[in-house]
């Protein structure tokens, strides 16, 4: 079940590969967040208040870190290069309740989010979405 909106315009993985990594992590928090609501959304009958208790705990920066480390195993070799360009970038900002350690991880599963929701790999991005929340 897709829980992405699919992007109709995408940009080459050339075009992906040629943006800064923190614009890739920007994208890839938002479908990250997008996703996880719309799981919640389908699986939880709560109110809105819960809801937003419920996605707080999967989107911060811990929890993406570990949402990285249940798929560092399945990421392809284009994908991994992904992740450690955002990770070992320089930050302007930290996380208030991350460790730094967490944070940098998170912003590289961002950037791998983000790289394949831009280059339409919608199969792919589905596919470790759920790999990635389901070993949690």
């Amino acid at each position: 079940m897709i829980n992405i909106p699919i992007l109709t315009d995408c940009i080459s993985e050339k075009q992906a590969r040629e943006l800064n990594p923190l614009v890739l992590a920007y994208i890839g928090d938002g479908v990250h967040t997008l996703y996880v609501r719309t799981k919640e959304m389908r699986a939880t009958s709560g109110k809105a208040d819960k809801l937003h208790r419920l996605v707080t705990e999967q989107v911060k920066a811990s929890a993406q870190a570990q949402s990285l480390n249940n798929i560092k195993d399945l990421l392809t070799e284009e994908e991994e290069g992904i992740f450690l360009r955002a990770r070992n970038s320089h930050q302007h900002s930290m996380a208030k309740n991350a460790s730094v350690a967490d944070y940098k991880t998170a912003t590289g599963f961002e950037a791998v989010i983000g790289y394949l929701y831009l280059t339409g790999q919608n199969e792919r991005l589905e596919y470790l979405l759920s790999e990635a929340i389901a070993k949690d």
